[in-house]
């Protein structure tokens, strides 16, 4: 459906460099990374309003990367609405119609379905000004669809909204997307919204694609170091590996398996870090005593540092269950790491 091919575009002080993206017809693909990564460049050069330095781009088939705009069949949402103040909701939503060569019949009954189903039948004649957050984003997703783009690109379309509005807006993506079978590709760095949306990932970071795959494949396998932080593997190491041991600084973690070749790293989720008092024993754990060197309170748990000689491992731990331990920082204590729990890439 969309093919982007060697993809880039140069700027002052930031380049989008080798942009390689295959996105199939009626996915809901997501474009993950931090701030500044150039996620929303991406979907510039898709909606063709950002010129681009070499690449190509198509969309089913069709080579976009030098046509205007207007005659690339996308839809796109901004953060922000990008609403116009001086029109009423009704002529917002139909206001890219104008630009746009279709049935008038069958128009007019696509937008009304929509207006329907995303709950603006008693807002058409409202005033932009007068709306809520999630009101105005659910314009602006009806304004976008009007036009019955063949792709939908959304750019942080929940960051500006408070929560109760931001779940009542994922709901009514994943909704939309189910029932109308566009190919949606939004752009985000709410981890939720990738896990709850996304059927694949990509992960980009300072203008590069740092890994490509299915949600759940990117979260619970990462390829590279920094994937694996981003996406929350508070235990990233450089690691050596001898058969089924991975040789950590001085230490020595049991793996299931001995890994494939070339492999550089293991990484270790916090939540799979378990501390205790007393000694664990079990068969597949890898047990380490150390000391207690930080406790950070994250709002609803605390994060554990625990110093093992010279290997720093971070553990989760709930408010109840650090109490119940009663572990002041400087006591020593013992960590056990399943060895089904360590991640090798």
């Amino acid at each position: 459906m969309i093919e982007i091919e060697s993809l880039r575009i140069d700027l002052s002080g930031f380049a989008l460099q080798d942009i390689d993206l295959s996105i199939q017809d009626g996915e809901f693909f997501t474009l993950l990374g931090p701030t500044g990564a150039g996620k929303t460049l991406v979907l510039e050069a898709i909606a063709g309003v950002v010129p681009i330095t070499s690449g190509r781009i198509r969309v089913r088939g069709r080579d976009i990367t030098d046509l205007p705009p207007d005659q690339r069949g996308i839809g796109i949402v901004y953060q922000d609405y990008a609403l116009f103040p001086h029109l009423s909701v009704l002529e917002n939503i139909t206001y890219g119609m104008r630009y746009h060569r279709t049935d008038p019949q069958a128009s007019e009954k696509w937008v009304e379905w929509l207006i329907d189903r995303l709950g603006l039948k008693a807002l058409t004649h409202r005033s932009i000004s007068y709306l809520s957050g999630g009101e105005k984003q659910r314009v602006s997703l009806a304004r976008a669809l009007a036009v019955n783009p063949s792709v939908l690109l959304l750019d942080e379309p929940l960051s500006a909204l408070d929560p109760n509005f931001r779940e009542e807006i994922r709901d009514v993506l994943k909704k939309l997307h189910k029932e109308v079978g566009i190919t949606f590709l939004m752009v985000t760095h709410d981890f939720a919204e990738v896990l709850f949306l996304g059927q694949r990932t990509a992960i980009l970071n300072r203008g590069r694609i740092e890994q490509i795959g299915p949600v759940s494949e990117v979260f619970q396998r990462p390829a590279t170091p920094f994937t694996a932080k981003f996406v929350g593997m508070k235990n990233v190491f450089p690691a050596t590996f001898r058969d089924t041991k991975a040789v950590v600084d001085d230490l020595e973690l049991h793996l299931q398996g001995p890994p494939e070749r070339e492999k550089r790293y293991v990484a270790i989720r916090a939540e799979d870090v378990v501390i205790s008092k007393e000694k664990p024993s079990g068969d597949g754990l890898n047990v380490f005593q150390g000391n207690l060197l930080e406790i950070t309170d994250r709002g609803i748990y605390h994060e554990v540092s625990v110093t093992t000689g010279n290997v720093i491992f971070r553990a989760i731990l709930t408010k109840s269950g650090l109490f119940e331990m009663k572990l002041p920082e400087g006591k020593d204590v013992h960590i056990a790491i399943r060895s089904s729990a360590i991640h090798v890439f």
